[in-house]
């Protein structure tokens, strides 16, 4: 009874301390209004939702991991023997920054438990990322008014991928040793300041001292900056312009509905966060990865057998071994084609496509409608077929940055693998686009059937003539809804004969988006719910939102 009462009391003067604590907060700042506001935001209901989420929590772990290693690590490449636990490189000449990251991985309790955490969560941080962009991409979540969220997406990705580099390239082992060694060859390709950039980079010639320090100061204080600023706009402008959702009764391009932040959203989030840190978790006890003690310190005139970067960088790596040795000599400047191309003007022309296509869309439709509404990437056949493209336009070079570890494996030529995976990479993206768009124009042709004959019952019937036929169901709501809300432009007039160069490329390019259609088989009175569904929430009215 008495430590009932103690127990009780103790619960009352924390509830009095919160009470107070609120009060005092609010009295200062809009606490109640945007804690209000934020507790009733409708969060939709879809596991590809989830995607970024899992970015979010995978930082989360790279930042609490990173903390720990940063108090161990010490990013100095002053060389003495080494002298630790890890018996078979006692006495060779290594650098302090590869003798402290043995010492993390042997001496340290839980150091090799964090070290591989942090690896394990920095791949999952990268992969979470570009699939987060690859289902906006598909469903059109890019559009107006979330271009500039778009663009800080991309930005994250290639900030993920310098940071991941970076701490990749610290240990000073002869694979990260030579992935540095890439880079050097890479900055020095470029014409005319190539070599003032690795001079500057480097602090004289390679491999220098003084590289790995300032990747250091990079990998822990500037890139994670960036990071986090950006992920706090990218959060804001979430919850400003609310997300998107899927066509569903009920859900049209004027309101949001989905559960409340608290406490559906909160519980579901809470879990998914406690599961990605078990699985890092899981995957960092059991699953090696980055073993340094087995490649070795970094040697200049030395390089490993199966050098393979991580997966996020292994296309520049493909790159590289596809283009051929060619080098131009022009007024004393050597143009190195076989690393600037490959290296410098592919992974150029990648982020300026990613960060270009929203606006190149937007100018080929027309289209300046806000969206709130989902694509379904079968509706939009040539947007799907380009991002198809593009995945296998990126799995050639991944396997072909591997393609000696595949020549080995499999007892074949690496020069036929070579020219196998230059073939690849200019008709594989083209196969994949043709094939890709095919197969979501018979989608929609399914489709259309459905919405005309019903569902297939299983049922088989035999008339009087002999005849056999089966019968149909017609569709459900939710389902026939699904198929007929959808939001399609129709391709731009073409122009007259003396219009300008410019609008004849455009509505080119727009019948080639949108003139290959299968239209749904709606009646006047659905048409006229579908426009409504669909309308610009700002010509048409602005709806509230709405929960579950």
């Amino acid at each position: 009874m008495l430590m009932r009462r103690r127990k009780a009391r103790a619960e009352a003067r924390a509830r009095q301390a919160a009470f107070q604590a609120y009060v005092v907060a609010d009295r200062r700042a809009p606490v109640s209004e945007l804690a209000g506001q934020l507790l009733r935001k409708a969060f939709p209901d879809h596991w590809s939702f989830l995607l970024g989420e899992i970015a979010l929590y995978s930082f989360a772990v790279l930042v609490l991991t990173g903390t720990f290693l940063t108090l161990f690590f010490d990013p100095s490449l002053a060389e003495a023997p080494y002298t630790g636990s890890y018996a078979p490189l006692r006495g060779l000449l290594v650098s302090q920054a590869y003798e402290s990251a043995l010492h993390l991985s042997f001496d340290v309790r839980g150091g090799l438990l964090m070290r591989q955490m942090h690896h394990w969560a920095a791949l999952v941080f990268v992969a979470a990322i570009g699939v987060h962009m690859l289902r906006i991409f598909f469903t059109g979540a890019f559009r107006r008014p979330r271009e500039v969220n778009w663009l800080i997406g991309v930005t994250l990705f290639l900030l993920s991928l310098l940071e991941g580099f970076c701490g990749y390239s610290l240990p000073d082992d002869l694979l990260s040793g030579t992935g540095l060694r890439t880079a050097n060859s890479i900055l020095q390709s470029i014409p005319v300041v190539g070599t003032y950039l690795t001079f500057f980079v480097w602090d004289g010639p390679f491999p220098g001292t003084a590289i790995i320090r300032r990747l250091y100061i990079v990998h822990v204080l500037f890139v994670p900056g960036l990071l986090i600023a950006l992920i706090a706009v990218h959060l804001f402008m979430v919850v400003y312009l609310k997300h998107t959702q899927w066509s569903e009764p009920g859900k049209t391009n004027r309101n949001v509905v989905g559960q409340p932040m608290f406490p559906s959203f909160v519980g579901k989030s809470t879990g998914l966060s406690l599961t990605v840190f078990g699985v890092l978790a899981a995957m960092g006890a059991v699953a090696q990865i980055n073993p340094i003690w087995d490649f070795g310190p970094y040697v200049p005139d030395q390089v490993s057998t199966d050098a393979q970067p991580d997966w996020y960088v292994g296309f520049l790596e493909g790159a590289l071994r596809l283009m051929p040795g060619v080098e131009w000599n022009v007024a004393g400047h050597t143009f190195m084609w076989n690393v600037l191309l490959p290296a410098v003007v592919l992974p150029a022309l990648l982020f300026l496509v990613l960060y270009a296509y929203p606006f190149f869309e937007r100018w080929v439709t027309g289209d300046l409608v806000e969206h709130h509404l989902c694509d379904r990437p079968r509706d939009r056949p040539v947007r799907t077929g380009l991002g198809v493209g593009a995945v296998v336009w990126y799995a050639v070079l991944l396997l072909a940055g591997g393609n000696d570890v595949i020549a080995a494996t499999f007892h074949t030529s690496v020069n036929g693998l070579t020219w196998t995976f230059r073939v690849l990479f200019f008709a594989g993206p083209v196969l994949a686009f043709l094939i890709t768009r095919r197969v979501c124009l018979a989608l929609q042709m399914h489709e259309r059937q459905l919405v005309e004959e019903g569902e297939e019952t299983g049922q088989v019937y035999q008339d009087l003539p002999g005849g056999m036929s089966e019968s149909h169901q017609p569709l459900d709501r939710e389902r026939r809804y699904k198929l007929l809300v959808r939001d399609l432009p129709r391709p731009l007039e073409r122009p007259g004969p003396g219009a300008p160069a410019r609008s004849r490329l455009r509505a080119s390019l727009s019948r080639w988006y949108y003139g290959e259609r299968v239209d749904a088989p709606a009646t006047t009175e659905e048409q006229l719910q579908i426009t409504g569904r669909t309308v610009d929430p700002v010509a048409g009215g602005v709806g509230s939102s709405s929960q579950e």
